[in-house]
């Protein structure tokens, strides 16, 4: 919400469902790829990992080949060399078979040529299995390095954006929504690169090598296996565009209940005084039923890819064996044993693996893409425009303001100022009053150039504002708003945030001039002190007193209070005032006020109504011209609310 001004009525819908998977799924991997070198050492290392595993079904198919079947004669053991069923030289003798296991190389030849033993090939495992498992441990690592390296970099740019964006955007959004796309969806894409990312690239490379050696066991039984491959593709592809929607669905109303939450802890005992504890919660039960009822949809559908595909998987292992034991028992084209067929089994394990793997992170993928989105389109907004380059030092700006002709509105139809002038010279105190939603605040949001002028210019000692760079204008300025901003750090932090390289004698200086000092000091670490958040750990008086010492240390030439003594007690606002009168003096300063008695002072105050100013004037002549200042006035001291 803007300070002093009104929220924008469909703030609660600012979050629009991404429409753009493809772009999304591109931007990401260059986030990926931005870490080049990590990339390429797990692609690396994936790779030896998928070699690894791809070996193991062949040298198992081998050991198994090891075991030679041999033929004797029941009744003497003997055996019978190059035995024939049809050869009537076996006719009348009863057979029966016996396994011969060679475990060393040279004690067979095997009809593929192949002559190392059944001990050799189990060796040739152990030794695969172990660099298997070493090789994962480094995976694990890799990957998780890339995973934090790509996030560290989308964070960051992430966060930059945010810094480059016009205040009107984070006036017109709700604060937590924000901050659920820099932390929940961040780590949703954190999650999915360690996890989910891996995964995949590793599944495609099993994938391909998979089949590759199912070709060069079987070309036919790789044919039977690839049947199911169609299947596979169109029911992921369908399941996929159905599960999506909950997914994002579920990212937008996580988002929104976060900006619940960051409302009501913000607003916790405004909620407490007028007693809608009740209503609060049910507010929040509301979205977060919704949230519950979207999650356990994405869930049940996520869940359900995993099973299909095992389901797929399982028929594609049956059509193998099957197909396998026909060729051996029935002959067929090539040479193929039972150990063949058992590789082939377990690479079609290996090639459906993948495509279970892609199915049991589904979820994790979608729920990272729906939160990458969310991420990039907060990246694809415009930042703030600044055209100005006439470059100028802050401390040659003297203060002469002029408003010419402003026109303005926050929503296009609904005008906040209507053609509004106003003339400020240098030194001068200038008080804007008038009632809430006037357009009081407008006014100095637009001389920060928060927001620009719809039609008009503003102009600073002559020179159009918007001819000057924003960092050059906003040095010149200092603002104490009604609502105090600290920061969670020490006493001395916060002052010196209006002039970082300020000495330590001017910022106690500053703290002095603004009546600070005295509470300051009687902290047991003074200036040292570390606020809580939002200073939650000193009073409002206090608060507002720091923002003043920050204000005092920055030196500006144009100075904005914006009910700056609203939030103080009475004798608290003397000592403001008093400070007041010294920090004003040869510089401009605007003064924005509801409690009239502080700014009778003033060298000019103007009223503004309906969006221009209706009055103009000190105070001793406004009140004998008997007009709206005059009625704000008495009805302020009748206890009348204005």
């Amino acid at each position: 919400m803007r300070p002093g001004g009104r929220g924008n009525p469909n703030s609660r819908a600012s979050v629009q469902k991404p429409k753009n998977l493809k772009k999304t799924v591109v931007r990401l991997l260059r986030y990926i790829g931005s870490s080049k070198y990590i990339l390429i050492a797990l692609l690396l290392i994936m790779l030896a990992v998928t070699a690894a595993e791809l070996a193991g079904p062949m040298l198992q198919g081998n050991a198994i080949d090891a075991i030679e079947p041999i033929y004797v004669n029941a009744e003497t053991d003997e055996i019978l060399f190059n035995y024939d069923k049809n050869d009537p030289r076996f006719e009348g003798i009863a057979v029966k078979t016996k396994f011969r296991v060679h475990f060393f190389a040279g004690f067979y030849e095997g009809r593929d040529g192949r002559t190392a033993g059944m001990v050799s090939y189990l060796a040739a495992m152990a030794v695969i299995f172990l660099a298997c498992s070493l090789l994962h441990y480094f995976q694990g690592i890799i990957a998780a390095k890339l995973s934090q390296r790509t996030v560290y970099t989308m964070r960051n740019d992430l966060f930059c954006k945010i810094s480059k964006l016009p205040i009107s955007y984070t006036d017109n959004h709700k604060h937590g929504d924000i901050m659920s796309r820099m932390t929940n969806d961040v780590e949703n894409v954190s999650n999915a690169i360690s996890q989910a990312i891996t995964s995949l690239f590793s599944a495609v490379l099993t994938l391909v090598g998979a089949f590759a050696m199912m070709l060069v066991l079987s070309p036919i039984m790789t044919l039977v296996a690839m049947v199911t491959v169609p299947l596979s593709i169109f029911i992921s592809t369908k399941l996929g565009k159905f599960m999506r929607r909950y997914f994002v669905r579920q990212q937008r109303l996580l988002g929104s209940l976060n900006g619940t939450v960051e409302e009501m802890v913000t607003s916790y005992q405004t909620v407490v005084a007028y007693g809608k504890e009740e209503a609060a919660v049910a507010h929040f039960s509301e979205i977060s039923g919704g949230l519950r009822d979207c999650a356990v949809s994405a869930r049940v559908w996520g869940s359900v890819m995993g099973p299909v595909m095992n389901f797929i998987g399982n028929l594609q292992y049956v059509m193998i064996a099957a197909t396998g034991g026909a060729m051996i028992l029935f002959g067929g084209p090539g040479n193929i044993s039972i150990g063949n067929i058992q590789s082939m089994l377990s690479y079609s394990k290996r090639f459906t693996r993948p495509i279970n793997q892609i199915a049991n992170q589904y979820s994790t993928i979608l729920t990272a893409l729906a939160g990458a989105e969310r991420i990039f389109e907060i990246m694809d907004q415009p930042e703030e425009i600044d055209e100005g380059a006439l470059e100028i030092s802050p401390d040659g700006i003297k203060g002469n303001i002029e408003f010419e002709n402003i026109h303005f509105h926050y929503v296009e139809g609904e005008p906040v100022l209507k053609g509004l002038n106003l003339s400020v010279r240098a030194g001068q105190k200038v008080a804007i009053v008038g009632a809430t939603g006037s357009g009081k605040t407008t006014v100095v949001n637009l001389l920060t150039r928060f927001y620009e002028v719809v039609d008009g210019r503003i102009t600073v000692d002559g020179i159009d504002i918007r001819d000057l760079p924003k960092k050059t204008l906003r040095r010149a300025i200092a603002i104490v708003l009604q609502d105090t901003v600290l920061f969670h750090d020490t006493i001395r932090a916060n002052i010196m945030y209006g002039r970082p390289t300020a000495t330590e004698q001017e910022m106690k200086e500053a703290a002095r001039h603004a009546k600070a000092d005295r509470f300051i000091e009687r902290l047991p670490d003074g200036y040292d002190t570390v606020l809580d958040e939002e200073g939650s750990n000193l009073s409002r008086g206090q608060r507002q007193l720091l923002s003043i010492a920050r204000a005092v240390l920055a030196d500006p030439k144009i100075l904005i209070l914006d009910e700056a003594t609203s939030s103080v007690d009475t004798r608290t606002e003397m000592h403001i005032q008093q400070a007041m009168v010294a920090l004003m003096k040869n510089r401009t300063s605007l003064i924005i006020a509801h409690r009239l008695s502080t700014i009778r002072d003033a060298d000019v105050i103007v009223v503004v109504k309906n969006g221009v100013i209706a009055e103009s004037g000190n105070h001793d002549e406004l009140l004998a011209l008997g007009g709206e200042y005059a009625k704000l006035y008495q009805n302020q001291f009748a206890g009348i609310a204005t």
